[in-house]
């Protein structure tokens, strides 16, 4: 097990037999020196990882600066602001070249990293992309747009690092199935953006490439997992990107940064060429979707991928193409609501826009009904953590190579290291005073059978029969609900990993889910929010209160957001329920 350890972290020639024969044989001054050589080389990958990434940074200034000096006249600011849709008309037209929608991207997304440090690496293959488009026959729906992606989505020639030590030695050999079909519609990928160590977290920062912020404010958290992408979309550096959710990581940073972001049913677009620091969960799949300014630009990178190219590359995606139709229709909707789900109630901010855009719908022909979702508490124990500590931790811990852990992970990792009967105990003495804990605890000491994993797995079968069932009773279109936010102070999420109720939800049951930015918080929230009890007035009802203060100012509140939601395989009419939801909310905006 040493000698295996000692092989992952030091090339061949720095492993001597004699060292490892004196490890296996448990003499002490072998495992010091075990010690001090793997955090030695440790060190060096991520110094050297720092410095690829600077390097590429400054050729990219240098390449911008080139450009700049050939055409100075560009109109930065006009490119910046055209949503996607326009931009890919003018992009089609051949009024604006993509040569020059490029660098502009590239130079503003060298502006925004600069301030928010958001980018993990530039990709120079752009330039070599740019070329290719041109000698296309066919313009692809996304032809010259310059496109985002989350740090693990596999480009060949590039690290997927999940923000680990251990997945710095490695380049990917291949395209991933998306970014080969991105390329085949045209879209230039040209970064790859940052991510929480491991991925297990809805904060942003690892210990090789550091910590992203908040675009709107630094002292507030971006969000994650794909929270990289929310950072460098919200603040203009590029016009869309691919993110991934395993239990909120495309929403979550999209309600903290101010998008629309796109869960899509796991099996809609292909995992294939996508690395994870933990593989084979399948209990509660993972799955990748757009994040962008609007719905439009969600719609139709759907669009773009959803087609002939990835069918054919991937046979395991269903070969549904979109329906523009769904999606265009202007039918009325009868919408399921609600604005708790009873586990961890939320600020009174992202209560209102709930009450709000209720009322907003309604006025506008559509049929709301007041809908409960059941079982949260037992969803998020039973359900959703155990799909991910049925080992009790281990496999999670065993991917922070030499103990390197991120301060922003540690209390998620101090509770997994704590020995299984430590974990009940605990859970034991806490329940009559911290019952929240003691269930988290609890879900942490994992399971001790094949046959209770099995039985698990189940239950989730089980649960989502009952969901689906109490959804048609009531003859539901869709369902409009509250999404975590506003956006936490740095350092919070990880004291809060079970407030993700409100998106994990959708990642047990499998359902599209996307989220849309309606307003920002104001004054009166958060004078709201210092009556805020939660609903056990527990430590954690105080540390969610703690995370989302202080939210109004520079220069405006930060974002409010709501959750859009329909049944698997209905992407398009998610997507339908969010564009009502951006429409309703930009006209109030302009009232």
């Amino acid at each position: 097990m040493i000698q295996q350890q000692l092989r992952r972290l030091l090339p061949e020639r720095e492993v001597d037999a004699s060292a490892a024969l004196a490890l296996l044989c448990g003499s002490a001054a072998a495992v010091v020196v075990w010690k001090w050589l793997g955090k030695r080389q440790i060190q060096k990958k991520m110094e050297e990882a720092r410095r690829t990434r600077d390097e590429g940074l400054k050729k990219m200034a240098k390449a911008v600066q080139q450009f700049r000096e050939q055409i100075p006249s560009v109109q930065t600011d006009a490119i910046l602001s055209l949503p996607l849709m326009e931009l890919t008309g003018r992009l089609h037209e051949g009024s604006l070249s993509p040569k020059t929608v490029l660098y502009t991207y590239l130079e503003k997304a060298l502006e925004v990293t600069e301030q928010t440090n958001c980018i993990r690496h530039f990709i120079p293959e752009c330039e070599e992309q740019l070329q290719e488009i041109q000698q296309q026959r066919e313009k692809g729906l996304l032809f010259g747009v310059p496109i985002s992606i989350k740090d693990h989505i596999g480009y060949k020639g590039h690290l997927a690092t999940c923000g680990l030590v251990q997945c710095l030695g490695t380049p990917v050999p291949e395209d991933s199935v998306l970014v080969k079909v991105l390329k085949k519609q045209g879209a230039i990928p040209f970064a790859m953006t940052n991510v929480p160590q491991s991925l297990f977290s809805y904060d942003c920062s690892n210990p090789i490439f550091g910590r992203t912020l908040n675009p709107f404010n630094p002292q507030k958290s971006p969000g994650g997992s794909s929270g990289g992408e929310g950072a460098l979309i919200a603040g203009g550096g590029s016009i869309v990107g691919i993110g991934s959710g395993i239990g909120g990581s495309i929403r979550l940073p999209s309600s903290f940064c101010g998008l629309c972001g796109l869960k899509p049913t796991a099996e809609r677009l292909s995992l294939t060429g996508v690395t994870g620091p933990v593989s084979g969960i399948l209990a509660v799949p993972c799955a990748l979707g757009p994040m962008a300014r609007d719905v439009d630009s969600l719609a139709l990178c759907m669009k773009a991928l959803l087609c002939q190219e990835m069918f054919q590359l991937d046979p395991t995606v269903p070969p549904i193409p979109f329906d523009e139709e769904v999606y265009s229709s202007s039918a009325p909707l009868r919408i399921g609501y609600y604005d708790t789900d009873g586990y961890i109630p939320l600020p009174p901010c992202m209560r209102r826009a709930v009450e709000e855009t209720r009322r907003a719908l309604q006025a506008a022909g559509h049929e709301l009904v007041l809908f409960s979702p059941p079982r949260i508490h037992y969803v998020m124990n039973e359900l959703f953590l155990k799909t991910f500590f049925a080992d009790g931790g281990r496999a999670w811990l065993d991917v922070f190579a030499g103990g390197i852990v991120d301060p922003s992970l540690k209390p998620q990792v101090n509770c997994c290291k704590i020995p299984r009967l430590g974990k009940k105990l605990l859970a034991l003495i806490l329940k009559p005073l911290f019952p929240r804990l003691a269930d988290y605890l609890n879900t942490l000491a994992g399971m001790r059978s094949v046959k209770e994993m099995w039985n698990h797995h189940h239950q989730i079968e089980v649960y989502r029969t009952e969901f689906i069932a109490r959804w048609r009773e009531l003859q539901l279109d869709v369902v409009l609900c509250p999404v975590l936010g506003p956006a936490f102070t740095m350092g919070y999420p990880g004291k809060l990993l079970t407030a993700v109720s409100s998106t994990m939800l959708y990642n047990v049951l499998n359902f599209p889910a996307g989220v849309v930015p309606i307003s920002t918080v104001t004054e009166a929230d958060e004078e709201e929010l210092k009556l805020y009890r939660g609903s056990c007035d527990d430590p954690w009802d105080r540390t969610l209160k703690e995370a989302v203060a202080g939210a109004v100012g520079l220069p405006a509140g930060l974002p409010v957001a709501l959750q859009c939601v329909a049944l698997p395989w209905q992407e398009e009419l998610c997507l339908r329920l969010m564009k009502e939801v951006e429409t309703l909310s930009r006209e109030k905006k302009a009232a």
